[in-house]
């Protein structure tokens, strides 16, 4: 059984990665072209493709392009129903092209640490030279960070996991700050929200700083902080994020029927 971790709070009615799945899919609009990624972002996807963004198209990693929803709930990218009626079936490279185009509107990433502008590390604990960790990599992450219009980070809200400069700079998000992007060199894009386990978060336009903008019910904004590895930003108007109304939670329940990535 998963442990809870303390600042986790039972809510009636929902479960927080439901929730989680809800503030994803309404990050999405409708006609966007949008890199789906696994587990709750691609839950996130049907949500919004069923409710509020039925134009949407989804582009999966592994060669798929749908403009329709999958016929039968699905757990990966790979099932058969998502491939059964899909507008394309190609391969890895044909996705990654699409991305270089310019023709991803959003995409999702997560990560192993994030920092106060956004850059993601999913490469080495400790850093690059004595690293005491080393993680998965990049996969397609860097390609999205750097070429999407923007992205949306979606991860675990944990002081060892939010930190004020990560370990290695896999998937860049502000890099230094205002202005890195073009620096460097980047064409487009950027992180647009973090969606965690505690809250919602933004980017300052001008300082390009993380912004605590939404706290989940239960959740108050010392807890952010306190989770939080660097002296966190708190919007003036700080909100409390919407619970997923009735509609959103039953189809998140017809995607999802075992509650295999939404379950408690």
């Amino acid at each position: 059984m998963k442990k809870k971790d303390a600042f986790e709070t039972k809510t009636p009615g929902y479960t927080l990665p439901q929730l989680m799945v809800t503030a994803a899919a309404r990050e999405v609009f409708d006609h966007e072209t949008v890199f789906v990624g696994m587990r709750l972002p691609l839950l996130g996807f049907l949500l919004a493709k069923s409710t509020h963004a039925p134009h949407a198209v989804g582009v999966y990693e592994l060669g798929v392009v749908r403009d329709t929803v999958s016929p039968e709930p699905i757990l990966t990218m790979g099932d058969l129903p998502n491939l059964s009626g899909a507008s394309w079936l190609a391969d890895t490279i044909d996705m990654m092209g699409l991305l270089q185009k310019g023709l991803v509107d959003v995409s999702f990433i997560g990560g192993a640490q994030v920092d106060r502008f956004g850059n993601l590390n999913t490469s080495y604990i400790g850093g690059f030279r004595s690293p005491r960790t080393r993680l998965p990599g990049s996969g397609g992450a860097c390609d999205l960070a750097s070429l999407a219009k923007r992205h949306i980070i979606v991860m675990t809200h944990e002081k060892r996991r939010f930190k004020e400069k990560v370990d290695y700079i896999t998937s860049p998000g502000y890099g230094e700050g205002p202005g890195w992007r073009e620096r460097v060199g980047l064409p487009r894009g950027g992180p647009c929200a973090v969606i965690t386990t505690l809250g919602i978060l933004r980017f300052d336009p001008d300082s390009k700083e993380m912004i605590l903008v939404s706290v989940h019910p239960g959740v108050s904004a010392e807890t952010v902080q306190s989770h939080t590895g660097w002296p966190l930003k708190t919007a003036r108007n700080l909100a409390q994020t919407p619970p997923p109304t009735r509609e959103e939670l039953t189809v998140i329940r017809r995607f999802d029927p075992g509650g295999y990535w939404t379950g408690t």
